[in-house]
Formats: C-alpha cells, sequence, structure tokens
C-alpha cells in the first residue's frame, strides 16, 4: 500500500494544544500503518505560540506539496494572521485541493473556510467563533465534532483530541482507534464535571471574549478590507 503522508500545519500565534493534543494521537498511526506524520510550516525557524513556548515545523510547505491530509490547529489571533498571510493560504488552498481527508482543531476552521475549502459544508469550531465560520460559507454546527464527506473538524482546543480518533477510525479502522485511545490514556474525568453550557451562555462568556479582542483581529486585516467587514462586521 503506498505510504499516506498526513500533514499537521504550524504556524505563528496558534495554540500548541490544538496541534499537540491530535498530533500525539494520530502520530501513533506510523506504528499501524503505511502512514507518514509531519509537521509542516512556511520554514524551519522555531515560530511563537499563543502561550509563550516556540514550536518549529519538521518540513516546508514545498517538501509537502500534496500531502493524504492536512490537519490546521487554531487560535486567537494566530489563525486571523494566517488568513492574512497569501503564501500560507496559497499553500492551503494547494494542499488542501488534492488531499482526500482535511482537518482542523477550533479556529483552524476558519483558515480551511476563509480558503474556499468548506462551502456549504458542516462544519465546527470555538464555539465562540460559530458565527465567523458560517460568514465564510461553512455551515455552522455546535458539536465537539463533525464529519461531512472528507473534511472533519474539531470544536475548541481540547475537542481536537476527539476528533484525531475520530480520524485514526477512519483511516485504520475503530480497533486501531481504541488502541491509540488506550496509549494516549485519553480517558477525561474533568473535576468540576462536563462544561455546563447554559451558564456559559447565561453569563455571556463569548460576547465578553469577542468585544473584547474584535478590534485587534479587525486590525490584522487591515490590509483585506473585504474580508475584514464579512468578518467583523
Amino acid at each position: 500500500m503506498q505510504q499516506r503522508q498526513i500533514a499537521f500545519l504550524v504556524y505563528p500565534d496558534m495554540t500548541p494544544l490544538d496541534l499537540i493534543g491530535p498530533l500525539q494521537v494520530v502520530k501513533n498511526l506510523e506504528s499501524f500503518g503505511p502512514f507518514d506524520v509531519v509537521t509542516v510550516g512556511e520554514r524551519l525557524e522555531p515560530v511563537p505560540t499563543d502561550v509563550g513556548i516556540a514550536m518549529q515545523a519538521e518540513r516546508t510547505f514545498e517538501q509537502v506539496p500534496e500531502p493524504f491530509a492536512l490537519v490546521i490547529p487554531g487560535g486567537l489571533a494566530g489563525p486571523i494572521k494566517a488568513i492574512a498571510n497569501d503564501g500560507l493560504m496559497a499553500y492551503v488552498r494547494s494542499a488542501g485541493r488534492s488531499a482526500q481527508v482535511l482537518g482542523s482543531v477550533c479556529t483552524g476552521s476558519l483558515i480551511l473556510a476563509a480558503a474556499g475549502l468548506l462551502e456549504g459544508r458542516s462544519a465546527t469550531t470555538h464555539w465562540a467563533f460559530l458565527d465567523h465560520l458560517g460568514r465564510l460559507g461553512a455551515v455552522p454546527v455546535r458539536k465537539r465534532w463533525v464529519e461531512d464527506g472528507s473534511v472533519i473538524t474539531a470544536a475548541g482546543v481540547s475537542a481536537g483530541i476527539d476528533m484525531a480518533i475520530a480520524l485514526v477510525a477512519r483511516l485504520a479502522g475503530n480497533d486501531v482507534a481504541r488502541t491509540i485511545q488506550a496509549i494516549v490514556e485519553y480517558d477525561p474525568e474533568p473535576p468540576l464535571g462536563p462544561i455546563d453550557w447554559r451558564w456559559v451562555d447565561d453569563a455571556k462568556i463569548g460576547p465578553t471574549l469577542l468585544e473584547s479582542v474584535t478590534p485587534a483581529l479587525r486590525g490584522i486585516l487591515a490590509g483585506k478590507p473585504e474580508l475584514a467587514a464579512k468578518l467583523f462586521p
């Protein structure tokens, strides 16, 4: 069987857990079949993240022109900066159109949507940015992860691990997915129980977050006024 290359995008100001959680799961596929799981970026120099540590891609865009699967992590300012980066977006469009599987974590789906790869597809993102995802042509769904044909998207941050396990099941079967889930011991029991979404909505956490960051995010897209007006009217 031909080797299948799965590329995880590395870019400035992304959220590390969006990358590392799913990557830790999917990297295990190399032990179960002809998979090559790599990180890819514009350059091989370390880039900053939104928690103060730097991350470095293994390969450049030119070295991974047509991956079998492309997975894009998210963040807060990072994805908006990525959307404003013409070189990065050219790679996402090119690799995304040829890839047989597209994945994202959190607001990484905004990058896929801005590249025109989610038009009319059901997808999810961080709950505070669902409306923004819809403004870019996707059909936003508030779920932990969403599969629509060749596209599998995850909600915020930790949901990327769920998405990754579902992706492994798709590529290698349920038994392999269960095995890898056990290897990484993914069996969450949060100390305060599951999220009380009614409390989150009543507390207006989302609107408060967006109100505080929207001016800065709009400013990042100053050079792309039409896109800025669409995302942050």
